[in-house]
């Protein structure tokens, strides 16, 4: 079936990419998601391709069992490329609104797809009045019990998951399914509404007034460098640059077969930039 076929090319492409991050932390830091990159380097593919990695064998394979679960009642109740819509939908809208929270903060980074994977989740939830979690949770009950999760998550800092991705994900996951099968709104409207609200308003304070939601608290501390994102460009950009006059004159003295391999791809990497 196609949607099997589609199914399994994400799942290999997700094992594929993340094999490769695992093996390779070159490769593993030219795709994450990470705020300054996006922000101060318009590397946007970053928003997409931080979707496929992961940063272990358990984050990967929870993730696929989690979309394996899910992935049935979505691309089953509205076809193929819709799932994809939602799929990558979700896994941008993710990565968008960590971007939003942590705007400030340059160095934060995150990969995974769980921000695609909850968007397939609540689309199913939205679809399916009657849906239960693991077989006797009712779907909108999950659901609040997940943003309440989420929410806090976030506020607190208290761990290193990335919530923000998770909300922001299953949200649009939700919002695309519902505006491709609308009927569903009044088939599971009290549903919908009792996860949309609270996101919504957590989202507003989250443009609006996001000092409330990052503070410190007696689990957690709150992002200790006070470099602003123009300041850590400035500096890196001059650290980068101090090691390629290094490098160039390596070359210039020994010549280009004293490299390493980093020294390489480093000058590959400043030579791309400048053109």
């Amino acid at each position: 079936m196609p949607g099997s076929f589609v199914f399994f090319i994400l799942v290999i492409a997700n094992f594929l990419v993340s094999y490769k991050g695992f093996k390779d932390h070159f490769f593993f830091d030219r795709f994450k998601f990470e705020v300054e990159k996006v922000t101060v380097y318009k590397d946007y593919k970053r928003l997409l391709t931080a979707g496929f990695l992961h940063v272990s064998w358990m984050h990967l394979i929870f993730n696929m069992l989690t979309l394996f679960f899910f992935y049935g009642p979505v691309q089953g109740g509205l076809g193929t490329l819709p799932f994809l819509v939602i799929y990558f939908s979700s896994l941008v809208g993710g990565n968008l609104l960590s971007l939003m929270v942590y705007r400030k903060q340059g160095d934060y980074s995150s990969v995974g797809a769980s921000g695609a994977i909850n968007g397939v989740m609540f689309a199913a939830i939205a679809l399916m009045p009657g849906m239960r979690i693991f077989g006797f949770i009712p779907g909108w009950v999950f659901g609040l019990l997940y943003v309440g999760v989420a929410i806090y998550g976030i506020r607190s800092r208290r761990d290193n998951i990335g919530h923000e991705a998770h909300l922001g994900g299953a949200l649009i996951g939700m919002m695309v399914a519902l505006l491709m099968y609308p009927q569903a709104f009044t088939d599971n409207w009290f549903t919908i509404l009792v996860i949309t609200v609270p996101t919504l308003i957590f989202i507003y304070i989250i443009i609006t007034r996001p000092h409330v939601l990052l503070v410190d608290n007696v689990f957690f501390k709150t992002h200790t460098d006070h470099y602003s994102i123009d300041h850590r460009y400035n500096e890196e950009k001059s650290l980068q640059q101090k090691e390629i006059d290094r490098i160039l004159d390596k070359i210039s003295s020994r010549g280009m077969g004293s490299l390493t391999r980093k020294e390489r791809q480093m000058l590959q990497e400043y030579s791309k930039k400048t053109r």
